[in-house]
């Protein structure tokens, strides 16, 4: 009855962007009997077109029909979308609702929903829950910025959870979003583009993922970060708050020793550190966070250990994908700012060969000096324009490269990495000027060395 009211009130959606997000929101839209329209200012996909023709699905690329965009009951926004898009403005000063994917498919569904943001580690952590919930058997769904869309799968299946992968974009375009468990990894500098340069900002855009909840629900946090401890102070949590921690030992919450992780909840459940397939201090916080939620879901230890042993690393994320000549090359790709580049430079163990570079997005690069004289013996820049990079490096570094192609950049860590050493993509900065994505800039590395 709720549900059928609530159609009766937005009969006319318009979604903007018309890749993998936007057309699950308007697929769910049109299941549910809604008008619904796609705008792109861009070009579509061939796949995404073929799937909006074969159901029905009304859309435009290359413009955006602003009589029509703002006759909608309700517009629902792709993540890509910048937020100071004239479009946006111009819905915004109409009083038209706003939502992103998440909000929107949200509404439609029954699931208890365990959402994950952090400026690093989100997706090796969503994809921990999930295989930790499979692994017990639950029937769920995993969503948000990770595999098909939240939206479409809301409207083909009834799971009873999903996991989804929440970003500070989403999180904008929330209202009533209300996650059973939302957990906040950590926070740092990232995207700060989009938000004024302004840390405060951004970071309180990652909170927003606790502002619906309500006190029977769980609000999983980082102990040792300091701007979430500070907005914490700010803000009112109604959820019950249940912090991690690798260095001081908790009475409720997740921590770890020297060798083990404690889960402490109605009961304990601990684990050694050498049993568990991840590597780097950061793994750990990720596991400390994603075995709590398995706890407040009554998963059994033997479920929960099981699942812990035989998680495999996500893909361009410190992805060890080749050894040649005694040499290691891995694949940290989705590390797409200063922070997660230096959790990846903090777990080298051998003299490294570091390629960073890309789309600069305010990043400072004082936050990993100490570790990169520490651990690095050359720095390959790869980009369109490396200046950045260069000019913060070039008196503390002997070896340091400028490169515009894969294949030139490759070449040169062949020749300057010997046996015994590694060579880490691990870029610091987005990937769009030679890529589509860090995926794809991930995969054209893994192949160019494989060549």
């Amino acid at each position: 009855m709720e549900e059928a009211n609530r159609i009766r009130k937005i009969m006319n959606i318009v979604v903007l962007g018309g890749g993998e997000s936007g057309f699950g929101a308007a697929y769910l839209a049109k299941k549910k009997g809604l008008e619904v329209f796609v705008s792109d200012k861009g070009n579509i996909k061939e796949k995404y077109k073929n799937l909006m023709e074969e159901n029905g699905i009304d859309y435009e690329e290359n413009n955006h029909d602003e009589t029509r965009i703002l006759s909608a009951d309700w517009v629902i926004k792709s993540p890509g979308i910048p937020k100071k898009a004239g479009i946006l403005q111009k819905i915004q000063a109409k009083g038209i609702r706003l939502s992103s994917e998440i909000e929107f498919a949200a509404e439609f569904t029954d699931a208890k929903i365990i959402a994950i943001t952090g400026s690093n580690g989100k997706t090796t952590t969503t994809s921990l829950i999930y295989h930790i919930l499979k692994n017990a058997e639950l029937h769920v769904g995993l969503g948000g910025n990770i595999g098909t869309s939240f939206a479409k799968q809301v409207a083909d299946e009834n799971y009873d959870y999903f996991v989804l992968e929440v970003s500070s974009f989403q999180l904008d375009d929330i209202q009533n979003f209300q996650p059973y468990i939302a957990l906040l990894l950590n926070l740092s500098p990232d995207h700060l583009d989009q938000y004024n340069y302004n840390y405060e900002d951004y970071a309180l855009a990652k909170l927003r993922i606790t502002e619906n909840q309500k006190n029977h629900q769980f609000f999983i946090y980082n102990h040792e970060d300091e701007m979430t401890h500070e907005l914490l102070k700010k803000i009112e949590v109604k959820a019950q708050t249940l912090p991690f921690s690798l260095n001081e030992k908790l009475d409720e919450g997740a921590y770890a020793t020297v060798d083990k992780i404690f889960v402490k909840l109605e009961k304990e459940f601990s684990m050694k550190i050498n049993e568990l397939p991840l590597v780097g201090k950061h793994n750990v916080a990720n596991i400390l966070a994603a075995s709590m939620v398995g706890k407040l879901l009554h998963i059994s230890d033997e479920n929960l250990q099981n699942a812990l042993m035989t998680f495999q690393a996500v893909e361009h994320r410190l992805e060890l994908f080749a050894e040649i000549d005694g040499v290691k090359y891995i694949n940290d790709s989705k590390a797409t700012n200063v922070n997660a580049a230096y959790y990846a430079l903090e777990s080298m163990t051998s003299p490294t060969v570091w390629i960073a570079g890309g789309v600069d997005k305010g990043n400072d690069y004082t936050e990993i000096e100490d570790l990169v004289k520490e651990k690095v013996k050359a720095v390959i820049c790869l980009g369109k324009d490396n200046e950045k990079i260069i000019e913060f490096f070039q008196d503390k570094m002997k070896l340091i490269y400028s490169t515009s192609t894969l294949e030139e950049c490759v070449k040169i860590a062949k020749s300057v990495a010997q046996n015994g050493d590694t060579v880490l993509l691990s870029p610091c900065c987005a990937s769009f000027d030679l890529f589509e994505n860090y995926e794809d800039r991930g995969e054209k590395f893994k192949k160019e060395v494989l060549k």
